[in-house]
């Protein structure tokens, strides 16, 4: 148990903290993604406005008449206004770009590659080809980044090397990926230290709680013995009377609670002393349900038997009768007089499945359920022991399937019929 708690810890903690790595790295790398395409975008709108190509430069004059918004082009030609707020006057001599102009067809009528040397005509026709068969207005092919924009004799597709943009986002991306990874790996290798001393007070007080469940178990053993002992020895000398059965009785049930309380803590032990054999499970499975055949008709209850024949195991033959024994003796206590209860066993691919089935004397909530294997729980809030139940047999019935690497898990579809059922790796 310890060793689980110690795995969920490490694993919150790394969970939570790639979930704020993730968060944050993913914001700085998105806004950081997001500037280029506005970027690219700011360009290409410019170089649209003016026919695939930037404005000439304003003149000194001109500039100082207009204040920032100088006119790149011919007098009054409102295409060609450029904010140096918004972008440098550096960035018609820094950008790489190419456009195409194709017809109606989707013939080529024009290629203008002069400020690019990476692409030739050829090469700029196929991207144009390729972007206009996309479908979008604008996106990217590779590091370019294309607009498509509509003219009287076509439509103009022009393209922009965004590559160095590109290039310092794949770099900025990476190192913080690699920065994330190696955090995460450093504050792993701290949890696996600092982990253990973490638990250690809750492991401590747990191997103490197991001590004195074990010797208190052991201790209770002698009165016990003695009160039956002398409980018998006093009906020998009085007689049967009502006394003495009811002091026999209590006393069996504390010594039979008292010896579940001492298997159970055996059983949730870091490393449980199990004997592994190879055996035929249905045999045993078989057997263990017949002995419960008879006490079912004393019932007026049914008890059916669906055991695949030819099954085997790799386990601990006696908790696996135990087992059985603990999941029939829960059904038959639980279920109404003339109820029908059902036993399974059955290989579902590479597992054994185990189900024990009963109708429910009282409707059992799914909130429940999950509580059903917990130590001393009942479903009925009086504590009712006429059953003669402690709430230990399904707690147990958790440890050995647990001890075995397998599951259990309870189910009430409709709150009247209870399954438990069992999955064992198969042999």
């Amino acid at each position: 148990m310890i060793k689980k708690l110690r795995a969920k810890l490490i694993l919150a903690c790394m969970f939570s903290l790639a979930v704020v790595l993730l968060v944050i790295l993913g914001g700085v790398n998105l806004m950081s993604y997001q500037k280029v395409v506005s970027d690219a975008d700011t360009v290409l709108a410019l170089l649209a406005a003016n026919d695939g190509a930037f404005p000439k430069p304003p003149a000194p004059q001109e500039e100082k008449d207009e204040g920032h918004f100088a006119p790149f082009g011919a007098p009054g030609d409102k295409r060609g206004l450029f904010d140096q707020r918004i972008m440098s006057p550096e960035t018609p001599y820094e950008s790489r770009f190419f456009s195409v102009l194709l017809g109606e067809d989707g013939q080529v009528l024009e290629t203008n590659t002069l400020q690019i040397a990476a692409v030739d005509e050829e090469q700029a026709a196929d991207y144009a080809q390729r972007a206009a068969a996309a479908g979008r207005t604008s996106g990217f092919l590779g590091d370019y980044r294309y607009l498509i924009q509509a003219e009287s004799s076509g439509v103009r597709i022009i393209f922009l090397d965004c590559g160095r943009s590109l290039s310092s986002f794949r770099t900025t991306l990476l190192a913080s990926v690699s920065l994330a990874v190696l955090g995460l790996a450093a504050v792993l290798f701290l949890l696996l230290i600092l982990s253990r001393r973490i638990v250690r007070p809750m492991a401590e007080s747990y191997a103490k709680q197991r001590q004195f469940i074990t010797d208190a178990g052991h201790e209770l053993k002698t009165p016990m013995t003695i009160i039956s002992a002398d409980a018998d020895l006093a009906e020998m000398e009085c007689g049967e009377n009502q006394w003495l059965t009811d002091i026999r009785r209590q006393a069996q049930r504390l010594t039979a609670l008292t010896n579940d309380l001492i298997y159970l803590s055996r059983m949730e032990e870091e490393q449980p002393q199990l004997q592994y054999i190879d055996f035929p499970i249905s045999d045993v499975v078989e057997e263990m349900a017949q002995s419960f055949a008879a006490p079912a008709r004393s019932q007026d209850k049914e008890l059916q038997i669906q055991v695949q024949p030819m099954l085997s195991f790799h386990g601990d033959e006696k908790n696996i009768r135990q087992l059985v024994s603990i999941l029939l003796d829960n059904a038959l206590k639980y279920s109404p007089t003339g109820g029908q209860l059902e036993l399974r066993l059955e290989k579902q691919g590479r597992s054994l499945l185990l189900t024990v089935s009963n109708p429910c004397a009282q409707p059992v909530e799914q909130d429940k359920l999950p509580h059903l294997f917990d130590r001393f729980y009942r479903t009925d809030a009086s504590r009712n022991s006429q059953s003669g139940g402690y709430g230990l047999g399904l707690s147990i019935a958790k440890s050995i399937v647990t001890a075995h690497k397998g599951k259990i898990r309870a189910e009430s579809p409709d709150g009247t019929q209870l399954s438990i059922q069992v999955t064992l790796a198969a042999g």
